[in-house]
């Protein structure tokens, strides 16, 4: 035993923070001290192996101990103290909600909510992120990325069948001119693995991945955000897991080697010009396939009682969860190894990919192995659950790690951190008149890269397998409308081709506006979310919400007090559209330091992800233009304010407000837009976000192949407003939508007391015509030269 862990516990400060760097834990002074304090109650010395599972256990990564911790936030003069701020605000909405058809949420793998008619199956759902693996390795990163959520979901209850797989990625801008620290990956380097990585796993595994988003900013030209997420489908009777002493650890799939050490530890600190790329772990679709079947086929045989999966940490964080209410003893020279050298601690906390862990009891082992043997699936049986409450872990006899659980799962310690936001300086005042027409400014924003199409990336990736794809990412005569929402009909999960239950999944993200205010930033993405579900027909009463919060190091007060807006903005969106979070993720440390010390954080950004259920997937809606004659009305009421916009980063405006956003309001005129849409009054819908009115016009009229007349002064404005705010100002709470001209009097009776205005007609000369209250043209387009600026290619 090497000299510093021989003395553990009679180290001093200067002694602990230079070991703690050495082996890359990432615990903090606190948690070393605790740790001491624990082995000199044991009068012994800890070895490697036991300061590693505490380490992992207790990194930001598994334990999110900055969203759980106290925090004291200073506004002004006002003092607000958190004793737990996940808890006071995304979870306390949940609870406060208490919805009946959420059945398991924040403690599995992922939040799972009822499905379909009968109460036979319920959906899963979970988004990761896989942030610093990707800055190091992109294509290793996203694909073991894709393959960890898809592990989660594989790994929530008794298991469920993935049936879709989302892709949101944040890159630096791909013509940036930023010049990049020493070793730094540029954008183009990053973009293209990440995308192929992503496409790579998913494919290979046969999962559709049918919805995304991309966003180019030069915040995250050091740190990329990669957030993927999965849903499956889960029978009603095994979404509950519980482990029984006696019972068998077997581990199915990939075998374990030095790939991937240190990957949860890793991830809890900033990206040096030093770091390793061995933290990345090493993917293989194929393998965790089998690993898919085995289970499945396992599960409904009841072979059974409990299973995670190995990401973070390893077998130390998996089998100490499933055992972190019983015990366990833990062999390690069991393990199957595909490096021989390897150390013992090194087997017990490596992240090699394509691992699950079961409790399995003894009598069903034999049929087991059989399933696993016929599908050429690795496995063994590691050790076996006790009744002890400690894990033990031994490689030969001698022993590696000896802790309590009530130390490693509740020892940790934790410390107030401080939280203030200073907002930046606003400016409402009229935007800037350019002399560039409207028309070449629509063109302009068509082909910005955070709104032209995405079809070079969609393309790469298999949205049809398993043949329950209804709305695809581009809808329309020609595939060119970008859709709004995923619909999936997971018949390859149910087997049920007579029932015709789908859902819908759909995301919102604008960290251009987190950069102004956070808590606008939360209600923004969730007000996206839930208007872009509503758009494909689902139902917007049943949504449940995941949060991903992506940031850099939260010893920052004033990252501290962003993340502190951000949580409330989550608590208010949630109780204002009915919309529980039923399960999320925290990312911190997503900054570089170069080798002069300077610091590289990323801007605040916080994914919603939204699921509803669509009743029937053959009438679910597409954002296409439909009928030349048919009416186009505006719903929502356009407001002042270009902060956040993509005009605003064209041309500065000096207006950068953001216009708030009535929650009450809008949920009332969404439930009435789903009843007219479920009247069959609705033959369209698609929302305005970014590039405002104007690009979403012309991404339905080129959707569909047909134009449109329209003049948005006719309807619902903030007085004062400007024309240039209400063609390309991004206020949220808006749709567009045809509406089926022989019904247009029953809409009108359905939504009379809204806020919804005629704004024009489709018309059949597949041109775009917006002119203001005084018959102006202020633009006109043809739509072959609209798609021509959307359809730059971003490869």
């Amino acid at each position: 035993m090497e000299l510093l862990l021989s003395k553990f516990s009679t180290l001093n400060h200067k002694q602990l923070a230079a070991l703690d760097k050495k082996y890359g834990w990432s615990l903090n002074l606190l948690e070393l001290e605790a740790a001491q304090r624990y082995f000199k109650k044991l009068k012994r010395e800890p070895t490697r192996g036991e300061l590693e599972t505490i380490a992992q256990t207790w990194s930001e990564h598994c334990k999110h101990k900055t969203f759980s911790g106290p925090v004291k936030f200073r506004s002004g003069r006002k003092v607000k103290r958190y004793k737990n701020l996940f808890k006071e605000t995304i979870v306390k909405a949940t609870r406060r909600l208490n919805k009946q058809w959420c059945l398991s949420v924040f403690k599995d793998n992922a939040g799972v909510v009822e499905f379909g008619a009968g109460g036979k199956w319920a959906l899963a759902f979970k988004a990761e992120t896989h942030n610093h693996p990707c800055a190091l390795e992109p294509y290793g990163g996203a694909e073991t990325g894709v393959g960890g959520v898809v592990r989660d979901i594989m790994g929530v209850g008794l298991g469920a069948k993935p049936v879709l797989n989302t892709d949101i990625f944040c890159f630096g801008r791909l013509d940036s001119k930023m010049k990049l620290p020493k070793n730094a990956l540029g954008a183009r380097r990053i973009f293209d693995g990440v995308v192929e990585g992503v496409r790579d796993y998913g494919n290979r595994m046969g999962i559709p991945t049918a919805a995304g988003a991309v966003v180019f900013d030069d915040g995250y030209a050091l740190n990329p955000l990669v957030f993927v997420g999965c849903a499956g489908i889960i029978p009603r009777d095994k979404i509950h897991k519980k482990v029984s002493p006696g019972e068998l650890i077997v581990v199915i799939g990939g075998s374990t080697g030095r790939d991937g050490i240190h990957g949860a530890t890793f991830s809890s600190a900033n990206i040096a010009e030093d770091t390793s790329n061995s933290a990345v772990q090493i993917g293989h679709a194929l393998n965790e396939k089998k690993a898919l079947d085995v289970l499945l086929k396992a599960r409904d045989k009841n072979l059974y009682s409990a299973v995670t999966d190995c990401g973070a940490g390893g077998f130390s964080s998996a089998i100490g969860e499933l055992a972190s209410e019983c015990g366990a003893i833990v062999e390690l020279e069991k393990a199957e190894l595909k490096d021989t050298a390897i150390e013992p601690w090194e087997i017990w906390v490596s992240e090699s990919q394509e691992r699950m862990v079961f409790a399995v009891p003894p009598k069903n082992l034999k049929r087991l192995a059989e399933i696993a043997d016929g599908e050429n699936c690795g496995y063994c049986v590691l050790g076996r659950f006790t009744g002890d409450n400690k894990l033990r872990v031994t490689f030969k006899g001698e022993s590696v790690v000896a802790l309590d659980n009530a130390f490693l799962h509740g020892g940790i310690p934790n410390y107030e951190k401080n939280a203030v936001f200073l907002s930046p300086a606003t400016c409402n005042l009229p935007p800037k008149k350019i002399k560039k027409p409207y028309h070449q400014v629509l063109k302009s924003i068509l082909s910005h890269p955070n709104v032209c199409s995405r079809r070079s990336i969609v393309s790469q990736y298999d949205h049809e397998v398993q043949g329950g794809t209804v709305v695809k990412p581009f809808v329309g005569p020609g595939q060119n409308g970008p859709s709004d929402a995923a619909v999936i009909w997971p018949q390859a999960a149910t087997g049920d081709m007579k029932d015709f239950s789908g859902f819908a999944a759909a995301h919102g993200i604008n960290p251009a506006v987190g950069r102004i205010n956070p808590y606008l930033m939360a209600l923004y993405a969730a007000d996206e979310a839930v208007r872009n579900l509503l758009c494909v027909g689902a139902d917007i009463t049943r949504t449940a919400l995941l949060d991903n919060f992506c940031a850099g190091s939260p010893k920052d007060p004033q990252v501290m007090g962003g993340l502190v807006l951000a949580a409330e903005g989550c608590y208010a969106a949630a109780m204002g559209y009915g919309a529980p979070f039923i399960s999320g993720k925290d990312s911190f440390y997503n900054q570089s330091t170069d080798a002069a010390g300077r610091q590289y954080p990323v801007p605040l950004t916080l994914l919603i992800s939204a699921v509803a259920p669509v009743e029937d997937i053959r009438k679910s809606f597409s954002m296409n233009l439909k009928r030349p004659g048919n009416p186009i009305y505006l719903a929502g009421t356009a407001r002042k304010g270009m902060g956040g916009s993509i005009y605003n980063e064209l041309y500065p405006s000096g207006n950068n407000a953001l216009s708030g956003l009535d929650i009450k309001d809008s949920f009332k005129l969404y439930k009435a837009l789903l009843s007219a849409m479920r009247s069959g009054y609705v033959m369209a819908a698609h929302d305005i976000s970014d590039g405002g009115f104007a690009a979403a016009a012309a991404e339905m009229a080129f959707g569909g192949d047909f134009g449109a007349d329209l003049c948005p002064e006719l309807c619902f404005a903030e007085s004062g407003i400007s024309e240039t705010e209400l063609l390309f100002g991004e206020s949220p709470s808006r749709l567009l939508l045809e509406v089926d001209k022989k019904s247009e009097s029953d809409f009108l009776s359905l939504v009379s007391s809204l806020q919804v205005a005629k704004a024009g007609y489709v018309n059949n000369r597949a041109e775009l015509i917006i002119i203001n209250a005084r018959g102006k043209e202020l633009v006109k387009e043809k739509n072959a030269g609209l798609l021509a600026c959307w359809e730059r290619d971003l490869l």
